[in-house]
Formats: C-alpha cells, sequence, structure tokens
C-alpha cells in the first residue's frame, strides 16, 4: 500500500509538531528533536493507522510514546517517539527490553535508538480483536487456531526467560496479526523483575475475558471455562512445557 510522507524539517510547526512533541513542546524542543532523527537518518513520517491525535492518524499511543510510520533510508519502519509529559526519561530502556525479547524471536525487530526515539520493524496488519472480528461468518477457525497457538508460543517463550509483557490482560492493543507473521508489540510496562503471566493473562484474555472470548466463541467451541482454569493453575506452579502443551490441548489448539 503506497503511503504519502512528509519530511521531518516541516515538524516544527502545527499540526505535525503536535506529534513529535506530542502533547506540547517548545521550538527548542521541536528543533533538537529533528536534529535526533536526522542523526538516525530518519527523512520522512506518514500519517495512517486507527489512532488520531488532532486531525492526524497514527499507528498508536501510550504513556511513554505515540508510534508513527516513518521512513530510514528507504526502509518503512515504526517510529516511537517519546512523550514529552513521559515519566521515561529516555527510550534505551525499552529498546533492551524489545532486544531481549528480539533473541527468542518474538516482538518487532529493533533497528535503533536515541534518547527521544525507537526505531523498529513495522509489521503491517491488525490488532487481535479486529482480525477475529472480520473472521466471524468465514468459518475459519483453523486459522484463528494458529495463530493463537503462535501467540500462545511467543508467551511460552517470554515465561521461560523470566520476561514479563505486564499489559497482556488487554490483549487487543498488544498483538498484531500481520500478513507475514504475527507477534505481541509494545514493551514499555515490560520487567525482568517481577513474576512472569504471560501464558496465563493471554489465554485469560482469549477464552475467558468477556470482549475477545464471545467472539472466539463464534468461530469455534471452546471448553468450559472451569477446565481452562484448572489446566492455568497448574500451569503457573509449574510452568513445564509439559504443562504447557496441557493448556494448548484443552485450547484444541
Amino acid at each position: 500500500m503506497e503511503h504519502s510522507f512528509i519530511s521531518i524539517k516541516k515538524f516544527i510547526k502545527d499540526p505535525y509538531s503536535k506529534i513529535l512533541g506530542y502533547p506540547k513542546a517548545s521550538s527548542r524542543q521541536l528543533q533538537s528533536r529533528i536534529s535526533e532523527l536526522e542523526k538516525l537518518k530518519i527523512k520522512s513520517i506518514s500519517f495512517v493507522g486507527q489512532t488520531t491525535i488532532g486531525s492526524l492518524q497514527i499507528l498508536g499511543k501510550g504513556y511513554v510514546g505515540v508510534v508513527v510510520l516513518a521512513k530510514k533510508g528507504n526502509n518503512v519502519i515504526a517510529l516511537k517517539i517519546r512523550r514529552i509529559d513521559s515519566q521515561r526519561s529516555e527510550m534505551r530502556s525499552e529498546a533492551k527490553l524489545l532486544g531481549l525479547v528480539n533473541a527468542v524471536n518474538v516482538g518487532p525487530k529493533l533497528y535503533d535508538v536515541s534518547k527521544n526515539f525507537l526505531v523498529m520493524e513495522y509489521l503491517e496488519g491488525d490488532k487481535i480483536g479486529d482480525w477475529i472480528q472480520s473472521l466471524q461468518g468465514t468459518g475459519s477457525s483453523k486459522k484463528l487456531k494458529f495463530v493463537v497457538r503462535t501467540i500462545l508460543e511467543d508467551c511460552y517463550r517470554l515465561d521461560q526467560m523470566g520476561f514479563d509483557h505486564g499489559e497482556l490482560s488487554s490483549i487487543s492493543k498488544h498483538v498484531i496479526v500481520g500478513k507475514s507473521r504475527s507477534t505481541l508489540i509494545d514493551f514499555e510496562s515490560s520487567s525482568v523483575n517481577r513474576r512472569v503471566s504471560n501464558v496465563t493473562s493471554v489465554t485469560q484474555a482469549i477464552f475467558i475475558g468477556s470482549g475477545i472470548a464471545k467472539k472466539v466463541q463464534r468461530i469455534y467451541k471452546i471448553p468450559p471455562k472451569q477446565k481452562i482454569i484448572d489446566v492455568l493453575r497448574i500451569y503457573k506452579q509449574e510452568q513445564t512445557r509439559r504443562s504447557f502443551d496441557d493448556i494448548l490441548k484443552i485450547l484444541k489448539l
């Protein structure tokens, strides 16, 4: 899909300055950020996505930053811009976390980082809630099972390395189902210093929680809640491959 890109030099003025220095930045801060982008070889930004700031569409917005489609050299990438009002003083800590999950083939690939920017692989696709919605009426239980199993395998690898995503109970914003691959995104609340709950959080969000679970139920018959809760309880205690496989078996994945 073709996107039109706007030179970063134009981001000193409204409406683009609202994105580069969200929610509000001084001219000095904006100029400094433009210089930072030039060092990262980021030439231009495109306004696409389902989230809006003012009249502009972007890929996403969180507590730490806003994410836009951009160009690094001739490559299209996802650029995370640190918010001016963020409690985080820099983006390098998040880059380290993304680097850790990349080591087990999870998450968008990390390309570069600076104080205020994170440069990542752009995964074209849909957020998992929208994607499941689009499957309804198509009878595509095979597709759904494949994607859910892929995400749970990602979660199991993170559990094994003691890495907790932190926001998977609200899964709809944190999984992208892409054309090339499906994966977890947005590791700004992640930690290696707390008890992991990736597999349990995703299983509960997809099969027990209200929103997505109802959509999944319309596509294929899922087992009774209590059976799922029982295998999750055992997995929580052991976190072995066998207890994980028991979850997959109960879920018919």
